[in-house]
Order: C-alpha cells, then structure tokens, then sequence
C-alpha cells in the first residue's frame, strides 16, 4: 500500500468567492472543473504538481445552487452548519485533503482493523472536457471528515486522472503539514495506507499547505 496526496480541498460558500479568493491569495485563476450530481457540488481545479507529488491538484469545491445531492449528506463535512457558519464569515479556507490509494477497499480495510471507519467506497463521476472522469473514493453517511480533516479521504482513480489534462499554472506544492491533538494515533493511520508524504505533530488540530505561487510562499491553514 504507497498513499499519494491526490488533492487539496478548499470550501467556499459559493465558486465564485472561491476563485476571486484563489486569485488574490495565491495570484492565479482556477481552471475549470464540473459538477457533482451525486453530491450537489461543483468545483474549480488547479494543478499543483512536482516531482515530489507528481499528480497533485488544487481543488475549490461549493454547494452547487439548486441542486440537490443525492445522499443524505455531502462529502467534506459540507452540509455542517457550523462549517458552513465559518465560511461564510470568513471566507473560503483549507478544509481537507484526498489521498490516492492502489486499492481503496484494502485500505478502508486497513483503517478499519484500527477501529477508523473512513466510510463506505462510493462510485462517482463527472464530465471533463477530455471525457467521463470515474473514480472511488471514501464517504462517510454523516459527510465527516474526521480527526478536523486530517485523516485523508480515500480515492481510487479510474483509467484517467484530471492533473494530466491541467495546464502548468504557476503554483506548486512544496510541503503538507498536519497537527493533531491524536497524533500517535493518526501516524499510526498514516503508516497503514502508506501515506509517508505528511509531516504530523501532536499539537491543535490544523492541516497547513505550503505552496509556491506567483505572490511568493503562501501557507493555508485550516
């Protein structure tokens, strides 16, 4: 088992408050992304790419207006309203990160013999303007993200990943820093879906991206 970060994951109250915040704290517009009928979101995509997390992408994801999801609760904690609460005062923010896995039924495995149930493996797709995106990736009935986001969501690409079709945009990931008050417990999580790319402390739970972008080295915290 060998984790990747496959993507960050950024909430806002709505995508265009996500891009206009994208624009001024890290200096570039977001691509396009799509939509997601089985949630009622949608999102925007930035890759983030670099030799150290070769696939790695930037993702700002809303509740999609007039559209309903399809399960009782939206992934990332979406439909909190205490998170919902926070957005709206202040403003988008570094909610989670989505972590790549060979065979994510093992791994939910995994997790589960440590008593972590990361949620049931879920089908999904969207359109890109390369064709059908499908993917599996991990959702709890609740939508949580546990441990304060810090434990990753699990995802299992199809034959198609969307960084490959993401133009260069400038920004790059250099570093991914978690904290967490359950540290010991988490690294031992880490250690059973290989995820070796974190670095973990045992402090105030809080994820921290460092990345690279034109407006210089910018750290998000969630």
């Amino acid at each position: 088992m060998a984790a990747r970060i496959d993507h960050l994951v950024v909430g806002a109250t709505s995508l265009d408050e996500g891009v206009a915040w994208c624009e001024a704290v890290l200096g570039v517009v977001p691509g396009p992304g799509g939509e997601h009928p089985l949630m009622g979101t949608h999102n925007r995509l930035l890759r983030i790419a670099t030799v150290d997390f070769p696939r790695a992408y930037f993702e700002i994801i809303a509740v999609q207006p007039g559209r309903a999801a399809q399960r009782p609760h939206r992934w990332f904690d979406l439909d909190d309203e205490t998170l919902r609460d926070r957005l709206r005062r202040a403003g988008p923010r570094l909610l989670h990160f989505v972590a790549s896995v060979p065979a994510v039924r093992h791994a939910v495995d995994s997790l589960q013999q440590l008593g972590l149930d990361r949620g049931e493996v879920v089908a999904a797709s969207r359109m890109s303007p390369r064709g059908l995106l499908q993917w599996q990736i991990t959702v709890r009935p609740d939508g949580q993200r546990l441990f304060d986001g810090v434990l990753p969501t699990l995802i299992e690409w199809g034959d198609a990943h969307p960084a490959a079709a993401m133009p260069e945009s400038g920004v790059t990931l250099h570093a991914l820093h978690a904290s967490h008050p359950e540290a010991a417990r988490l690294r031992t999580a880490y250690a059973a879906i290989g995820l070796d790319a974190v670095a973990l402390d045992e402090s105030a739970a809080q994820l921290r991206a460092v990345l690279d972008t034109p407006r210089g080295r910018v750290t998000l915290a969630s």
